[in-house]
């Protein structure tokens, strides 16, 4: 792991210096060798996928890590996006003058070795990767093992490109070895990871706050809330739900969580129950009266990210209970309210701790394409040092420049 490490960094102080021309070239050739090796790909990933299969693993958990051609073209189209995007290297945030004729400037500069440590999505392989690139890092990668085949083929077809396009192939550096002991000595790597960011679940997360000693940055749970408000248009609601909890259940940015107010609820939590067909729906008391569909809910429901067909049900009186009750119980990721009352977005907005906070419209937008960020490496449900979906920008941190004449400090 040491000698991985070492790589990472010799990397790292080549790709500090790489032009946003050579960023993108490299960017492009990898995508490029991404759908040359589509069957590789392919191959490696079915053997992955005959694994999770035979051990018993949810079709939720296997379709984050089944792949096709579509997959493979979108990882790549991924890339090619991002060539498109500023490159936020070198960009001067801020600049000024001090009354001694300092002159001072706030630039924003690489953080170094970014570390990604993941779960059964071998998309992310790709997705780190370019974003890691652009913004002059070297992706240093660990993923599950139930993803490893896929995982070698993908990161061996990208290396491809990065040596085609003349930067170092430890642009780029798999960890190969899916021991538990390796996944601590990866999270203790200080000389070498300057970051590192975990997507996985809450054993993971749990194992990162227990074990890591490099900085990190957790890309935590989505136990994300709708909250159904008095004045909401219910068919856009209905919409909206439906949406955010059935689009794609097994993602972090899903409904996992409906709240209602009771003078709609009547109307809305029937009409609801019907929509969601296929959704298994566990609730309060007032919830089960008013559709008989609703199983009861336990304590632990309500803070719990299903990441499948399941969704928990509150019916409350007003918009603090309302506010309350998400506090409670959100991870801090993605909350939304629908309501045609401004003043009520307004409080929400302001009230709800959270990463993103929607107003009449689905969880599943916060996400880093869909915020123009290119491909996201995660979202951030801490406070530093960065928030939410985390593109480009939140990839590099800052660097101060001083220009002087010759000025002395009395």
């Amino acid at each position: 792991m040491k000698d991985l490490g070492e790589r990472a960094t010799r990397a790292s102080k080549i790709l500090v210096t790489a032009s946003t021309e050579d960023k993108n070239e490299t960017l492009r050739t990898s995508a490029d060798c991404l759908v040359a090796a589509t069957q590789e790909i392919l191959d490696a990933n079915l053997r992955d996928v005959r694994r999770a299969e035979a051990s018993g693993t949810s079709e939720t958990v296997i379709d984050r890590l089944r792949l096709d051609v579509v997959r493979v073209e979108s990882m790549a189209e991924g890339l090619r996006k991002l060539i498109q995007l500023p490159d936020p290297v070198g960009k001067i945030s801020e600049s000024w003058t001090r009354p001694n004729g300092l002159e001072i400037q706030k630039v924003q500069v690489p953080l170094g070795v970014v570390a990604i440590i993941y779960e059964n999505r071998p998309n992310v392989t790709s997705d780190a990767f370019g974003l890691c690139l652009k913004s002059g890092n070297v992706a240093f990668l660990r993923g599950s093992s139930a993803a490893i085949d896929s995982n070698v083929a993908i990161a061996s077809a990208l290396r491809e490109g990065i040596a085609k396009a003349g930067l170092p192939e430890d642009c780029l550096v798999l960890v190969d070895d899916t021991s538990h002991q390796t996944a601590i000595e990866f999270m203790q790597l200080r000389d070498h990871i300057d970051c590192l960011i975990p997507r996985g679940g809450p054993s993971l997360i749990s194992s990162i706050l227990e074990n890591a000693t490099v900085p990190y940055v957790i890309d935590g749970d989505g136990n994300c809330h709708v909250y159904v408000d008095t004045a909401a248009d219910l068919g856009l609601a209905e919409n909206v739900v439906v949406n955010a909890k059935m689009q794609r259940p097994s993602v972090c940015n899903a409904a996992e969580s409906l709240v209602v107010h009771s003078e709609i609820a009547a109307a809305f939590l029937p009409r609801i129950a019907e929509a969601l067909d296929g959704v298994e729906l566990v609730g309060d008391n007032r919830a089960q009266a008013l559709a008989p569909s609703i199983a009861p809910a336990d304590n632990d429901d309500w803070s719990t990210e299903y990441l499948d067909l399941k969704m928990s049900v509150r019916v409350v009186d007003d918009l603090d209970e309302a506010i309350e009750h998400i506090n409670t119980n959100s991870t801090g990721h993605s909350e939304a309210i629908i309501t045609n009352d401004q003043v009520s977005a307004q409080e929400f907005t302001s009230r709800v701790d959270a990463a993103a906070v929607l107003v009449n419209t689905s969880t599943r937008f916060v996400d880093g394409e869909e915020f123009g960020f290119g491909a996201e490496i995660g979202i951030s449900t801490q406070k530093l040092h960065a928030r939410g979906p985390m593109g480009l920008e939140q990839l590099t941190t800052t660097k101060y420049i001083v220009n002087g004449q010759g000025q002395t400090r009395g």
